[in-house]
């Protein structure tokens, strides 16, 4: 299937999502413009640069949608069907990112329209790359990492945390060996989301890629380096991780967690070779909101999963965006007793994820107000709330104090759902009589002509009789009065309220434990 960076930026274009902006940009603005738009934004004049940049392509659950070919809410189900079906990746022998090939002295990567996104910046930041290394012990691993511009060939890169990149340049670095790398800008949202997926040593997240795709990843032979790249990406950039160890101040950047993230010390990338397409656009990921949309399906992937392995019947997974869509998790589950805090300790062994809420199925965990209610009437602290200690963390979190190595952190659990000890009958919501029958719409605008109305008889005989009507039908089963009022829809409600009125008078019936009118015990039957 065709399915390369520029499918998708014609499918945003089909689909009214992407605006073309022709006039003349300085660079300096890029950033400031995306926010202020409901469309992605593809800049085709920048002033001193030859390529146009494009920002924004994520920034929205319907452009991750057309994205990744599926509903938003169906992206996660997607992705867990290439991860159960990996296909691995292909070697090509042409590859479209190797019309222009720069090598030695040619690689400039100021010739580049890397923008400046913040305020605070440390400098030019790449942000949309998609970042291949190889092991000799654990093979091929993909993912994302901002490389921070510095000199003509070289650029920070942010490992500082724990992940499969920064344990395979740890491996080099005691080997006192450079990592050798490929960053490919410009990549189908297949490859994006794929290689932000947090998977085991040893994955290559490039299969989940062919298997989103249906079909393998299509690679190219490296010009400089001995590791494969992307043969469809807008741009290659080929170098290595020096092995110098974290000794470079690098940051700060704007964050995915909507804050200013600080310095951390770094390794350096010294770049051998710039490749890319004759008329190549460069993607500026634009932070925070493009990660955070990509993230979501991720971390819903992987609360399927493992709420699946721990045996607890999942109905919806909620990866909150005021979470960042990467430290929250609601769920909603079909209960069986000990499941709500059964999910809540699979939830929490999620990577990064630090608050977990399990609802019941009837909770709508979409909706705040409905989530926040569930905690409200079917929480005691003492019994429903869990927290873990000492849990691996991410140093991104700002509540965490600062200091040296990697931080942790504890981790909390809400089990919201009803309690194993409290009768459910206790839970149950209320429906107004005719919901989802009656429309305001019909009674909206001018009346038109009113039919005379029949004079209401309320004389004891009518009434008696329509009492007599109403008992024989409580005893064959007892009813809610807005069932008396349906059964004998024919009737008004003042004379059925009478007649009940009536009955209860002569002390003929009387309500059950669950509010039904029924005959009152001793009642002779028949007697009205």
């Amino acid at each position: 299937m065709s399915a390369d960076f520029r499918d998708f930026l014609q499918s945003l274009r089909a689909h009214d999502e992407l605006l073309e902006i022709k006039k003349a940009i300085d660079l300096r603005n890029v950033a400031a413009l995306v926010p202020q738009s409901d469309k992605a934004l593809i800049f085709t004049s920048v002033q001193g640069y030859s390529m146009p940049v494009v920002s924004g392509l994520l920034n929205s659950r319907n452009r991750m949608s057309l994205g990744m070919g599926v509903p938003y809410a169906k992206i996660e189900e997607k992705l867990r069907s290439a991860m159960a079906h990996p296909i691995p990746p292909g070697l090509v022998e042409r590859a479209p990112v190797k019309e222009v090939v720069h090598t030695g002295e040619e690689v400039d990567l100021f010739n580049l329209p890397i923008p400046i996104f913040s305020l605070l910046d440390g400098g030019p930041m790449i942000t949309g790359g998609v970042i291949i290394a190889e092991d000799g012990d654990y093979g091929l691993n993909a993912g994302m990492y901002r490389l921070m511009l510095k000199e003509k060939n070289k650029t920070g890169i942010d490992i500082v945390t724990p992940n499969n990149l920064r344990k395979f340049a740890e491996r080099a670095l005691q080997s006192k060996k450079p990592l050798p790398i490929s960053v490919a800008i410009g990549v189908h949202p297949y490859e994006m989301v794929a290689s932000t997926f947090k998977a085991a040593l040893g994955t290559n997240e490039l299969t989940y890629a062919g298997g989103l795709r249906g079909e393998p990843l299509e690679l190219a032979c490296g010009e400089t380096v001995p590791v494969p790249c992307i043969a469809d990406a807008e741009i290659v950039l080929e170098g290595e991780i020096i092995p110098e160890g974290w000794t470079q101040p690098e940051g700060p950047f704007c964050e995915f967690n909507r804050l200013m993230g600080g310095v951390h010390y770094n390794p350096r990338v010294r770049f051998t070779a710039i490749m890319h397409r004759r008329d190549a656009i460069f993607y500026a990921l634009h932070m925070p909101w493009e990660k955070i949309w990509m993230s979501a399906p991720i971390y819903e992937a992987a609360a399927w999963r493992v709420l699946q392995e721990a045996g607890v019947t999942a109905t919806a997974i909620n990866v909150t965006p005021g979470g960042c869509c990467h430290w929250h998790i609601i769920a909603a589950i079909r209960k069986q007793p000990g499941d709500g805090k059964n999910a809540i300790l699979a939830l929490l062994s999620i990577a990064d994820i630090k608050h977990v809420v399990v609802t019941d199925d009837d909770i709508d965990i979409f909706d705040p107000v409905d989530v926040e209610w569930a905690i409200a009437t079917r929480v005691q602290a003492d019994r429903d709330v869990m927290i873990v200690s000492n849990a691996r963390s991410k140093p991104l979190d700002p509540s965490l104090p600062p200091g040296a190595g990697i931080p942790t952190t504890a981790k909390m659990g809400i089990d919201a759902t009803v309690p194993e000890n409290v009768p459910r009958e206790r839970y149950q919501r209320i429906v107004y009589m005719n919901e989802g029958r009656a429309q305001l719409k019909d009674y909206l605008g001018e009346p038109g002509i009113a039919r005379p109305r029949a004079a209401q008889s309320f004389d004891g005989e009518t009434l008696e009789n329509l009492a007599k009507d109403i008992f024989q039908a409580v005893r064959t089963a007892p009813m809610h009065f807005a069932e008396l009022l349906e059964r004998f829809s024919d009737e008004s409600c003042p004379r059925i309220a009478r007649a009940v009125g009536l009955l209860y008078q002569e002390q003929r019936i009387i309500q059950d434990k669950a509010g039904k009118l029924t005959p009152r015990e001793g009642t002779a039957q028949g007697q009205v």
